[in-house]
């Protein structure tokens, strides 16, 4: 995990942050890293907040916004405290605005190579609801959302590779996700599979009873695509057999949006790493289906990267932080 040196570090109060202050510890401390830590206040402005708080006798709304404030930033400065009495170099940023692309927008103006944040507190909720989504579609740097259960040390990982030469992009994602999940897993002592999930694509259709194709061709077709992705799989993971004590090689025919789900909760896997790739034509909006599928399903740590040449649809816009 030698390549964060600029990490933001969400402190929120419907994140529970405190899950995430080991591991920022470790990264900033074994990177020689600087970390800014931020807190939101999920609003358009200052007066917006005053103005929940109008019907308070004797307060002005101005005086209630900058109290919101003032309390905010006194939060964040006794959680950098902490970080600050390790020797580490912190900043604080408190924003105003909508969340997630409050925190984008922080990204893009402090160049920012890496968020952490704790998973969302509410109970009864998806592990990620629609805010941390949208942070996920949008991001343009890796993510890392932290689940108590796997805290401070991941013990059994998953990097969810899909490998293919011929695509430059989808084959420099995967090799940055075999570099974080297996330097994670060195760093962690854990286990890591590393999953290849394939399949023919529409062989159910090909052997449906209208299909005039002959069930030993559509055979052949199974066994050359099998042996094309095992192939492309075994290449990919060679280039990492330093870690083979630490590693296990998973070829599994299926549809990844269940497979990954299913082996999650049968093997206990406490942290995914998986990448997210966006729709051809619409740069930034989107997750890919199948991340998003499998991410509506878990329940346990993930750490996410985007293609390269993924381009954010948020902006940098209006200033909507405070320092």
């Amino acid at each position: 995990m030698q390549r964060f040196k600029n990490i933001l570090f969400v402190c929120d109060e419907q994140s529970a942050y405190e899950l995430a202050l080991d591991r920022v510890v470790w990264l900033a401390t074994a990177n020689d890293a600087a970390v800014t830590l931020v807190s939101t206040i999920d609003s358009g402005g200052a007066n917006d907040v005053s103005k929940l708080f109008s019907m308070i006798p004797g307060l002005g709304n101005q005086e209630i916004g900058e109290t919101i404030i003032a309390v905010h930033r006194a939060k964040l400065d006794e959680r950098a405290t902490t970080l600050r009495d390790k020797g580490i170099a912190v900043d604080t940023k408190l924003l105003i605005g909508t969340p997630f692309i409050e925190i984008i927008r922080q990204v893009i103006k402090g160049r920012h190579d890496l968020v952490i944040k704790g998973a969302h507190r509410a109970a009864g909720r998806r592990f990620f609801p629609g805010a941390d989504m949208h942070l996920l579609r949008k991001c343009p740097c890796p993510i890392w959302v932290l689940n108590a259960a796997t805290e401070p040390k991941s013990q059994r990982i998953l990097v969810a590779v899909d490998p293919d030469s011929e695509n430059t992009g989808r084959d420099s994602l995967n090799q940055t996700l075999m570099e974080l999940a297996t330097s994670l897993a060195r760093a962690d002592g854990a286990k890591l599979d590393v999953m290849n999930v394939w399949r023919l694509q529409e062989e159910a259709t090909l052997r449906h009873g209208l299909s005039s194709i002959l069930d030993n061709d559509i055979d052949r077709l199974v066994s050359t695509a099998q042996n094309d992705s095992k192939a492309r799989l075994k290449a990919l993971v060679s280039g990492f057999s330093e870690f083979d004590d630490l590693m296990r090689v998973l070829h599994i025919k299926g549809v990844a949006g269940d497979v990954i789900p299913e082996h999650v909760a049968a093997e206990g896997i406490d942290t995914i790493v998986m990448g997210t790739l966006t729709r051809t034509g619409v740069a930034g909006l989107f997750i890919g289906n199948t991340a998003e599928t499998i991410l509506n399903h878990v329940s346990c740590s993930v750490l996410t990267a985007k293609a390269p040449g993924f381009a954010t649809p948020i902006g940098t816009g209006a200033a909507g932080g405070l320092n």
